[in-house]
């Protein structure tokens, strides 16, 4: 099923995840207590340049991690290290509130509201949405000299083939997959957007059909098919076709081996690599397994927590393994909060507060929406234990990535970017700041956010919090609304009645962005 994988980056998973309860704890707490080192034997020659490990997790909260949350009780001893080890930014944020528009932003440097995806997200049947020939994070890296490699969910839109005689349908939301030929060609996706290499799976792991695509070709056409788990548990996910082997309780091992395997031949090559692994977890389906099954008191949203942060163990043991680590970069992040489909209105009563105290969630324009946990660790220039609160962007990294690696990023690409690498290497450094920075919410409501001043343009949340958009409870609500989060953190008090030259002044900004096509 996962070709490329060389017998010891699947021993590397099988040891970790299947050889039992001790040999698992043993893993982890020998990666989340050591002291930082790469005491190990390494044949990767020294670059100028670090290798850059980005891994986007898929729908963690802000409250999920215990660096960010003292109160969280689900256990994150990896996540946790790497902050100690690193820089943690607390005042971080998706591009967006759901999946694909954030992986545009941070691939691209540009809002997806800019591109044809005005709302909501791509499903499996969607066509490419990074347009051709638009520079990205990928493809600038290895104009630089960097091997490119993306691993796990792409969630960007492929260009399927066709089969004879069958009409695409590449635009329906949920639409009809029958048209695909999984036999052919797998175009449009993470190789046209700039990567060497791919092994993931189309769209979400809850999203029909069931395949992995290694490079251009899907690996085992969906022959058989899976039941699916309805929605409101937590394992949900949609019955459909599948690939005759394919597991969605094993695919967070499958896209751990093959990023361990990406981490290991590289360290043995010419040069530095940029690895992206965007991984397929906690998104439903919540399927933990293995000693992960009744790790937490949550149920299997914190199992699945606990073990998408050993699955990110797997991978940074990997660097230290290779001896590689102390000049790699390493960002981790989430794509946007937590997902009410996981069930974390349940964990409240339950002492957990997934959103980490924010309001919202997942798919809203409120904070719990859109601020995630976002941890940097750079060996010899990022601060160990270093607090940023400096307000940074998803679409930042590009610029940021493109500093560090000394690129110039090409005319009219990364629109929506600001370099955050001086604060990096100074956390105490006012660095250079967006004006403002713009959210988007699944409904395609906007926010932006300057300073103190965050101005909603919804009645309600623009997602699935209360009040929803169109509800009962939305009607009669002012149309726009102002907080100070700085005094309100929580965004209970709507001040847009006292400061409208404030809301003019936000409205003009969002305006002045929409109409140029660039907020920098």
């Amino acid at each position: 099923m996962c070709r490329m994988l060389s017998p010891m980056a699947v021993g590397v998973i099988v040891a970790f995840f299947r050889a039992g309860p001790a040999l698992a704890c043993l893993a982890l707490a020998s990666f989340a207590s050591a002291p930082f080192s790469s005491r190990h034997s390494a044949a990767q020659p020294r670059s100028a340049q670090p290798n850059i490990v980005v891994v986007l997790a898929d729908d963690l909260g802000y409250g999920d991690v215990g660096a960010y949350n003292a109160a969280s009780l689900i256990p994150t001893p990896v996540m946790d290290r790497l902050a100690r080890d690193g820089a943690r930014f607390t005042d971080a944020h998706s591009n967006s509130a759901v999946c694909t528009p954030t992986r545009y932003g941070l691939l691209t440097g540009r809002y997806a509201w800019r591109s044809r995806l005005k709302k909501g997200v791509l499903w499996s049947n969607g066509d490419t949405l990074i347009e051709a020939g638009r520079a990205t994070l990928a493809s600038m890296l290895r104009d630089q000299g960097y091997y490119t490699a993306a691993v796990g969910k792409w969630h960007l839109g492929l260009h399927w083939a066709v089969r004879p005689g069958a009409t695409a349908d590449r635009e329906t939301p949920q639409g009809s997959t029958d048209w695909i030929d999984y036999t052919g060609p797998v175009t449009g996706g993470p190789l046209a957007a700039g990567f060497d290499e791919f092994f993931g799976i189309p769209a979400s792991l809850d999203m029909r059909d069931y395949v992995y695509v290694d490079g251009e070709q899907v690996v085992e056409p969906p022959t058989a098919t899976l039941p699916g788990i309805p929605l409101g548990r937590p394992g949900f996910y949609r019955p459909g076709p599948a690939g005759p082997s394919f597991r969605p309780e094993r695919v967070i091992d499958d896209l751990t081996a093959r990023a361990v395997d990406v981490i290991t031949r590289r360290s043995r090559a010419d040069g530095p690599f940029f690895l992206y692994l965007a991984m397929a977890a906690p998104h439903t389906p919540m399927l933990p397994t293995g000693e992960f099954v009744g790790k937490t008191t949550l149920g299997p949203y914190g199992d699945f927590v606990a073990q998408t942060d050993a699955a990110l163990g797997v991978v940074l043991q990997a660097l230290e393994r290779t001896g590689i680590a102390e000049r790699t970069l390493v960002i981790v992040a989430s794509d946007n909060g937590p997902a009410p489909a996981g069930g974390i209105a349940e964990l409240l009563p339950l002492g957990h507060d997934a959103a980490g105290g924010w309001r919202g969630a997942k798919h809203d324009l409120f904070e719990g929406g859109h601020r995630v946990p976002f941890i940097v660790r750079w060996p010899g220039v990022s601060r160990a234990g270093s607090v940023v609160s400096t307000p940074v962007v998803m679409t930042d990294v590009m610029r940021t990535l493109a500093d560090v690696v000394g690129a110039t990023v090409p005319a009219g690409a990364a629109e929506d970017s600001v370099s955050f690498a001086a604060v990096l290497k100074n956390p105490d450094l006012r660095a250079p700041r967006h004006e403002a920075i713009v959210m988007h919410s699944s409904e395609g409501a906007f926010a932006i956010r300057q300073d103190r001043w965050k101005l909603l343009l919804a009645p309600g949340s623009g997602g699935v919090s209360p009040p929803v958009p169109g509800s009962r409870q939305e009607s009669g609500l002012p149309p726009v609304q102002l907080y100070d989060l700085e005094a309100d953190p929580r965004e209970t008090i709507n001040l847009q009645a006292r400061h409208p030259s404030v809301v003019r002044r936000l409205q003009r900004l969002l305006q002045e962005y929409q109409r140029s096509g660039r907020s920098r």
